[in-house]
């Protein structure tokens, strides 16, 4: 009877002494599980704008406090040199009531944003061709630096010469500035990508188109998102120097037209609101579309917590 208690009471240690590495290794991966967990309570408001509307909002006050000491204490007394504040939105206001302020704007936006999709469709497949095919990378890659390294300005007058003053020729302009930032970018983004997830890829059976679509390319994401920041970035410096130096009747008005129309009559008001213009379209861009798609893809790969 003894030994029989004393065989039960060793199988409960031993049971015990098994359970207890188990209990302990799934409490270990408990904790890393909430380690790894992302709080997404929402942002209150207040926070949100303390945090994120009231920095840009007091450097945008300092500068027209500056804009206007310079005014004010005569430090430029020139108004064709450095208008006053009160004088660019003038000009703002007078474009506003002549129904002109949004046609300039949405001239330069509508053909920006086509051109870069454009670009969009054509450097997309350009760079994975690159990216994977050695002896093209070999040939086209050197030539793709060179372009993009290559001020988008010079691509006007042969523009002009072959296409003419139309927005065929805006959007050759457009399509060769911004095409090999997008290839370049998403070739950058290929070489990134760790050889293991390309193994892996291949042995749950992934290959060809497939392979591309659901391995590299999701992979590939934040070198190739990169690229098409820059690429807009180019889209967007490009046809300004198309729309300052090709000037016609057919081409309508846009900001970088409006800019050269202010250095013609030497109305720096209207210089200035075409800059202003300018940044202001390329700000809002930036912050609609490209700021958030970084963050939703740095936070799907744990990079980026929401605060």
């Amino acid at each position: 009877m003894a030994s029989t208690e004393t065989t039960t009471a060793g199988k409960d240690t031993g049971a015990v002494k098994d359970t207890v590495p188990g209990q302990d290794l799934a409490g270990l991966e408990a904790g890393l599980d909430a380690l790894d967990t992302v709080h997404t309570a929402r942002t209150p408001l207040r926070q949100t704008l303390v945090q994120k509307v009231l920095p840009p909002l007091t450097a945008v006050l300092l500068v027209l406090v500056v804009w206007q000491g310079l005014v004010s204490f005569k430090i430029v007394d020139d108004p064709s040199k450095l208008p006053s504040p009160s004088a660019v939105w003038d000009e703002v206001s007078e474009a506003w009531l002549q129904g002109t302020l949004l046609d300039y704007i949405w001239t330069s936006v509508s053909r920006g944003l086509l051109g870069f999709l454009l670009a969009l469709v054509i450097g997309t497949p350009l760079g994975l061709v690159v990216a994977r095919v050695r002896f093209i990378r070999s040939a086209i890659g050197p030539i793709l630096s060179g372009l993009q390294s290559l001020p988008s300005v010079a691509w006007v007058p042969p523009a002009v010469i072959w296409l003419g003053l139309d927005n065929k020729m805006m959007y050759a302009v457009i399509l060769l500035g911004a095409v090999p930032s997008i290839a370049n970018g998403l070739v950058s983004g290929v070489d990134q990508v760790p050889p293991l997830f390309l193994r892996a890829g291949r042995t749950l059976g992934a290959t060809g188109l497939r392979h591309t679509w659901h391995i590299v390319l999701p992979a590939a994401l934040p070198g190739y998102l990169a690229g098409l920041k820059q690429g807009w970035a180019f889209s967007w410096r490009s046809l300004m120097a198309a729309e300052i130096i090709a000037s016609s009747p057919d081409l309508g008005i846009g900001l970088g037209q409006l800019l050269e129309n202010g250095r013609n009559a030497s109305s720096m008001s209207m210089v200035f609101l075409a800059i202003f213009l300018i940044l202001i379209v390329g700000i809002a861009i930036d912050l609609l579309i490209f700021s958030p798609l970084e963050r939703r893809v740095l936070r799907s790969r744990g990079l980026l917590v929401r605060s």
